[in-house]
């Protein structure tokens, strides 16, 4: 249904817009204007982007063409992006991308994944197997937001 894929050089405005339209419309949900705010600002650094994206490697879930996705998986389990476009929440692109996350994280060795996760995708992350670390208050410009480290290990 979906196709996962790397994410090629020049995808990074529809990744950034992806993240921000992500936050601004559904993590409100669990978080207020002035936190959705600091953590997706409407002024970005395209360059710091650009570069972010290449160093994480994420992969897209891609759906008629269309990006609907993306998350990353590092060398040493840690998932830091983890997005699902708005219009597709709860339609199987989240659990397409761990899938994929889990199976590439294997191939790196991995026993342990683990993410700093939003509130919003708490519920998602336990159903995929993970479990709750801590809650911790992290400050993203000033403005302080609750989010959980979360943790699956795999054999």
């Amino acid at each position: 249904m979906y196709q996962i894929r790397p994410y090629q050089p020049g995808e990074e405005p529809q990744l950034r817009e992806l993240f921000y339209n992500t936050i601004r419309n559904v993590n409100v949900g669990d978080y207020s204007a002035e936190q959705c705010a600091a953590w997706a600002p409407t002024r970005f650094d395209i360059n710091v982007w650009t570069r972010r994206m290449a160093q994480s490697e994420p992969f897209v879930a891609v759906h008629n063409e269309q990006i609907v996705g993306f998350a990353d998986v590092q060398a040493d389990g840690y998932i830091d992006y983890f997005f699902c476009h708005q219009d597709y929440q709860g339609k199987g692109v989240g659990k397409a991308l761990m899938q994929h996350l889990l199976k590439m994280g294997r191939r790196y060795g991995v026993k342990r994944f683990y993410a700093n996760v939003s509130i919003t995708a708490k519920p998602f992350f336990l159903r995929s197997g993970f479990h709750i670390v801590t809650e911790q208050q992290v400050e993203i410009h000033g403005v302080t937001l609750t989010n959980f480290v979360m943790e699956k290990r795999v054999s």
